[in-house]
């Protein structure tokens, strides 16, 4: 959705001071017993979140009707200050994960399991801003991860919706590289 320039840049403020207060928290909980345990599952959720983050954008940003045709406006005004504010980002997390989790089990395992979350979402908004506002070097991953997300944006939205990696595209076959793309536009000329 449309956000104010301090709507838009509040995700970097907000997030890295929240993952600073979960970790710091979360540690100190964990104590130097269970701080390898802490930061194993933290690294976990990590690599966790681009699943769902890969999942996200394939199914509800491209499927469901009212986000879709926000995500849509994301797609032809590129550069335009979009996305999901941080109050009901923070909001769904904390009412989704984090809540639920503390209720469960305890606050360490909460602090873990969202720090890592929280971590993933931070890289994916800082790489999703910096592949539609930087000119990254035409070498090495940010410039690949540019290349697939053009990709994605003006020849093939069927493809491509992992933003920060295309592991999950590989493994469920939705790459679109730009060999792919030139097949199937002989094939069938898009109109």
């Amino acid at each position: 959705m449309p956000l104010s320039p301090i709507g838009y840049y509040s995700d970097f403020v907000v997030y890295p001071l929240l993952i600073a207060i979960l970790a710091a928290s979360g540690l100190a909980e964990a104590g130097l017993s269970g701080a390898a345990w802490w930061i194993t599952t933290c690294g976990f959720f990590i690599g966790l979140w681009t699943l769902i983050e890969y999942w996200l954008h394939r199914v509800i940003f491209h499927r469901f009707p009212l986000i879709r045709d926000l995500h849509h406006d994301h797609h032809v005004n590129e550069t335009a200050s979009r996305g999901t504010p941080s109050w009901l980002s923070l909001s769904a997390h904390g009412l989704l994960v984090f809540l639920p989790i503390w209720l469960l089990t305890n606050f360490e395992i909460a602090s873990a399991v969202s720090s890592g979350l929280i971590v993933g979402y931070l890289w994916y908004v800082c790489i999703h801003h910096i592949l539609h506002h930087w000119h990254p070097p035409h070498a090495g991953y940010v410039y690949r991860l540019k290349q697939r997300h053009a990709l994605h944006h003006h020849i093939d939205g069927d493809g491509n919706f992992g933003v920060t990696t295309g592991l999950w595209d590989r493994m469920f076959r939705t790459a679109t590289t730009k060999q792919t793309a030139r097949r199937s536009e002989i094939r069938s000329p898009r109109l």
